[in-house]
């Protein structure tokens, strides 16, 4: 996907607000059915989005967290590395 077109995409606080105003709205109860799955349907969709979104920030955190460990690791020349362990 192209940065312009995630650019244009709402993003996960937009997508989890509106997933609560469609849960709102289907608890309310003054849908009728037909409205009621377009709604329900929608709903999926936006929390499909926001799993997707979640799964890849974890993804980057954990990607994040190998990097900064390995960057932690002594220097094995490193004549205070056992100092470290001590």
């Amino acid at each position: 996907m192209s940065s312009e077109a995630q650019q244009d995409e709402p993003g996960f606080d937009a997508r989890l607000a509106k997933l609560e105003g469609i849960v709102a709205e289907l608890e309310g109860g003054g849908l009728d059915l037909e409205g009621a799955i377009g709604r329900y349907q929608e709903g999926i969709q936006h929390l499909k989005l926001c799993h997707e979104t979640l799964e890849a920030h974890k993804r980057r955190v954990e990607e994040l967290t190998r990097d900064a460990e390995g960057a932690l690791r002594p220097f094995e020349a490193d004549p205070d590395a056992g100092a470290l362990h001590e």
